[in-house]
C-alpha cells in the first residue's frame, strides 16, 4: 500500500470515528435540541463555526432555524454535501474564520480530524500536554478564511454562534465588531488564556452573562448565569486535566 493510500485510509477512519461519535448515539440529537431551544427558534439564524461533520445542524433545523455551517477541512466537504447539501435552510461555507480574512494553513491530525486547527500557538501548547502530546498534526491544507463580520454581511445577524476551532476561538471572536445575542466557544483547559481573551473581547462589545458545559453533556455546570469576573475566577482555578467543554455567553438585556 502506498503512502498516499495509507494517509487516505487514516483520514477515512478518522472521519468515520467522528460520524460514529456524533451521529450513532440516538438520544444525543434530542438532548441537543432541548438544550439549544433556549438560544434559537423558528426563523432564527445560527452560525456553526467549525462544523466538522455537522452534528449540530440537524437539531438546529428541527428547532426551525436557518444554519450557516462553516468548515474548512476539505475531507469534511463530501460528508456535509451528502447530509445537508440539499437543505434549503443550510448554507455550507468551506472557509476558516479568523480576524484577518486571508488564506491560512489548516493543520490536521489524520487519525483525529476533529482536532484540526489554524492556530500554531495552540499546536505548540498542545504538544506540552498529556491529553494532546501524542497527537501528530501530520497534514496541512491552505484554506481561504473569512471573519464573523464577513459572514454576517453575507448571511445576516445570527441569534446564536457556536465556535469550535481548537484554540483559535479568541481570533474568531476578535473578528466581530458588533455584539450578538448569544454564542458559545470551546473551553480547552490547556488553553485557558484563549478563553480569557474571548471574554475580554466580548465584554468590550457589550455586557454578557456566562455558563459552562463540559464535554458534550448539553447541561450547564452552574445553576445560574454568572458574571464575566466570576467566570474569570473559575477559569483561574480549573485543573489542566479537566475535560474540555464550552463556555456559553448571553447578552445582558440591559446592555444598552
Amino acid at each position: 500500500m502506498s503512502r498516499s493510500q495509507i494517509n487516505g485510509a487514516a483520514v477515512t477512519l478518522g472521519l468515520l470515528r467522528s460520524l460514529i461519535i456524533y451521529y450513532a448515539i440516538p438520544w444525543r440529537r434530542s438532548r441537543m435540541r432541548r438544550f439549544y431551544s433556549r438560544f434559537m427558534g423558528q426563523g432564527d439564524l445560527a452560525f456553526d463555526i467549525g462544523s466538522h461533520v455537522g452534528n449540530r445542524i440537524r437539531p438546529w433545523l428541527q428547532l426551525g432555524a436557518r444554519v450557516v455551517a462553516v468548515e474548512p477541512l476539505p475531507t469534511c466537504r463530501p460528508i456535509l454535501e451528502c447530509l445537508y447539501g440539499r437543505e434549503r435552510r443550510v448554507s455550507l461555507v468551506y472557509e476558516a474564520v479568523s480576524d484577518s480574512g486571508e488564506d491560512t494553513v489548516l493543520f490536521v491530525p489524520q487519525r483525529n480530524p476533529t482536532l484540526a486547527s489554524v492556530s500554531r500557538r495552540w499546536l505548540a501548547q498542545a504538544a506540552e500536554t498529556r491529553e494532546f502530546g501524542a497527537v501528530r498534526w501530520d497534514r496541512q491544507y491552505t484554506v481561504p478564511s473569512t471573519t464573523l463580520d464577513g459572514l454576517i454581511q453575507r448571511h445576516g445577524n445570527p441569534a446564536f454562534i457556536k465556535i469550535d476551532v481548537e484554540g483559535h476561538e479568541d481570533r474568531v471572536i476578535a473578528s466581530l465588531s458588533e455584539p450578538v445575542q448569544a454564542l458559545s466557544f470551546e473551553l480547552l483547559p490547556a488553553a485557558v488564556k484563549t478563553a480569557q481573551r474571548c471574554i475580554d473581547s466580548l465584554e468590550n462589545l457589550a455586557s454578557y452573562r456566562y455558563n459552562v458545559s463540559t464535554a458534550e453533556s448539553m447541561r450547564f455546570l452552574f445553576d445560574h448565569w454568572i458574571t464575566a469576573d466570576e467566570l474569570r475566577d473559575y477559569l483561574r482555578r480549573i485543573p489542566a486535566a479537566m475535560r474540555s467543554g464550552d463556555i456559553y455567553a448571553e447578552r445582558q438585556c440591559n446592555s444598552g
